[in-house]
C-alpha cells in the first residue's frame, strides 16, 4: 500500500514542478506580476523554472530520484519564500506542504524490487 502512496504522491510533484517550471519559463503574466509584487526581476524567472523542469525530470529516473526530489524541494522552496515575501503568510504556509513532500520523497525510495 505504502509503495502506491509513494508512486502517486511521486507523480504528482513531479506534475506540479512541471506546472511551475513550464509556466515560469513562459513568462506568465501571473507570475511575472507574483515576482514583481516581492520586488524581484522578472529574469529570476527563468532560472526557477529551468530548476523547476530538471527537479522534475531527475525525479522520474531511479538513478537520479533523490537529486531530483532534492532540487524539486529547492524549487518548491524559493517558490514558497516568494509567497512570504508578498506578506501572504497563509498561502506560503500550505506551498511548504510541496517542499516538505519533496523532501520525504528523497529520503524514502521503495526497495529495489518494489520499483
Amino acid at each position: 500500500m505504502m509503495k502506491y502512496v509513494y508512486w502517486l504522491l511521486l507523480g504528482l510533484l513531479v506534475l506540479m514542478s512541471l506546472a511551475a517550471g513550464g509556466a515560469k519559463l513562459a513568462a506568465m503574466p501571473q507570475e511575472v506580476a507574483f515576482f514583481s509584487a516581492a520586488g524581484l526581476d522578472a529574469n529570476l524567472l527563468s532560472p526557477l523554472g529551468l530548476v523547476q523542469i530538471v527537479g522534475a525530470l531527475l525525479a522520474v529516473l531511479p538513478r537520479t530520484r533523490v537529486a531530483g526530489a532534492s532540487t524539486m524541494a529547492l524549487g518548491f522552496l524559493a517558490s514558497s519564500v516568494v509567497i512570504f515575501m508578498i506578506g501572504n503568510s497563509g498561502f506560503g504556509l500550505i506551498s511548504l506542504i510541496p517542499v516538505v513532500l519533496s523532501a520525504l520523497v528523497a529520503r524514502t525510495m521503495p526497495a529495489r524490487g518494489n520499483q
